[in-house]
């Protein structure tokens, strides 16, 4: 039992390593195997990710004002991510509507300069982050970073156990997986996490705002499929940054 759960501890810690700034032990082991493991754990990292967020926004918003937590609270989520997903955002903006052919968009998602397309992607999207959780309560937008975080990065695991990756995949290198096993861990904690917040915001905000989850990244799939065959890294980023967004429509619709 021990040795088990000392495995799965270092899966979930090698997960906070790949999606996180946060200080992890150096002598983690590391693997490609290991690396696909820890995908089940997607969804409990992006519930740590929301919590920080959450507990920033509600210690400013009294002193400071909602919108002025709001931004702390989207800083202090950057920073624990190092902008993880924000850069695939841009990049795959910059690739999927810069380039003419397949092979050329998935090479300008390589190239680490933002251009236009993922400049007006990255300024849209976090500026209407910024503006829909500003219209809410505290509480609420509180909740919101929490199902925002969490739902975002479901949506990322679903298109990694649904959809063909999109580049060529050599000897030293492993595409995104998710076992069976682990979709449905990820998956689980999704839900648990969408049934509290349910139960604090009530079924109406709470659904409309997995539904339009669903509804952004199933979108942003069908575009990935259409333009370069698949999904890439970047893809993955827009799509979680995309649920994340649709969680905090569907909130500022009811609310």
């Amino acid at each position: 039992m021990k040795e088990a759960l000392r495995i799965e501890w270092g899966l979930f810690l090698l997960a906070v390593q790949f999606l996180t700034r946060l200080p992890v032990p150096r002598d983690l082991p590391f693997s490609d195997d290991l690396l696909i493991r820890a995908t089940k754990y997607y969804t409990l990292v992006g519930l740590l990710i929301g919590l920080i967020g959450a507990c920033v926004l509600m210690v400013f918003a009294r002193p400071l004002g909602l919108p002025v937590a709001v931004v702390l609270s989207l800083a202090a989520t950057l920073a624990v991510t190092g902008a993880f997903h924000e850069d695939g955002l841009a990049d795959a903006a910059d690739g999927l509507w810069g380039g003419l052919t397949r092979e050329r968009r998935l090479e300008i998602m390589r190239d680490s300069r933002i251009g236009t397309y993922g400049t007006v992607a990255l300024i849209t999207v976090l500026a209407l982050k910024l503006t829909l959780l500003a219209s809410l309560t505290p509480g609420v937008a509180a909740w919101g970073l929490v199902l925002g975080h969490v739902l975002g990065r479901m949506a990322a695991v679903h298109v990694i156990a649904t959809t063909v990756y999109a580049r060529d995949v050599g000897a030293k290198f492993v595409a995104p997986m998710v076992t069976g096993d682990g979709y449905r861990i990820a998956l689980t904690l999704a839900l648990v996490v969408l049934s509290c917040g349910v139960l604090a915001l009530g079924p109406g905000p709470a659904l409309t705002g997995f539904a339009l989850c669903i509804l952004l990244g199933q979108v942003m799939r069908r575009i990935c499929l259409d333009r370069i065959g698949g999904y890439t890294g970047d893809c993955l980023g827009a799509i979680q940054q995309l649920g994340e967004l649709g969680i905090y429509l569907g909130l500022a619709l009811w609310l």
